[in-house]
């Protein structure tokens, strides 16, 4: 499939996306993706990622208006991603829903293990920098956090509803403390090169829901 001519694309009033350019834009978000959370926002600068990419810079411009935009289309794409994780994990009509929470954690251990532990969260590790970073990241960041809150809420009150965890437990409570042990569990696990604080952390929390 090739892009349309000019004259086609002015006849029928709408540009049609180059192909190309397309595929230039998510080569650079894999890269910044590997990137920022490997190193971070700060370490990381555009000439670095075109170099990675192999992207030329005038498309760069093209999708992001500078690194700030930039930046803050990976936390876009970050998300959707996750939250597809999420969805997947969740949705798993083979498990109850705390074997679908349990399976989800299983899941995120092997990812960072694949990438050696060197990976950690793009929204940990910008939480991280937020001093250095645009003032406009912190309530993008809050959202996104939110977002996987509500979706680990609901998976919680199903499991609630079928008596896997008790009436007493506040499921929005429980999947708030989640992410803020998660979150650190990350960050320890990339600075010990260890599956071990995810797995403690993990082990504590799930005692925690059934005790």
């Amino acid at each position: 499939m090739t892009a349309a001519s000019p004259s086609t694309e002015k006849r029928r009033g709408r540009p049609k996306r180059d192909p190309q350019t397309a595929e230039a834009r998510q080569k650079l978000i894999r890269t910044g993706l590997i990137h920022l959370t490997e190193r971070g926002y700060s370490s990381v600068g555009v000439d670095e990622i075109l170099k990675a990419s192999g992207v030329p810079k005038g498309s760069f411009y093209h999708y992001f208006q500078n690194k700030a935009d930039y930046g803050s289309q990976l936390i876009d794409a970050y998300n959707d991603y996750f939250i597809g994780r999420l969805d997947e994990a969740f949705s798993d009509e083979d498990l109850t829903p705390l074997n679908q929470f349990s399976a989800f954690t299983e899941g995120a251990i092997e990812r960072m293990a694949h990438h050696g532990f060197r990976r950690g969260c793009l929204v940990g590790n910008l939480g991280q920098e937020m001093g250095a970073l645009p003032e406009d990241y912190r309530a993008k960041l809050i959202d996104v956090l939110s977002q996987w809150e509500t979706h680990s809420a609901d998976c919680l009150s199903r499991a609630q509803a079928q008596e896997e965890i008790p009436k007493t437990k506040d499921p929005k409570a429980l999947a708030s403390f989640f992410w803020i042990g998660w979150e650190g569990a990350v960050l320890r696990a990339k600075l010990e090169r260890s599956p071990k604080p995810l797995t403690d952390f993990t082990e504590t929390f799930f005692t925690m829901l059934t005790a």
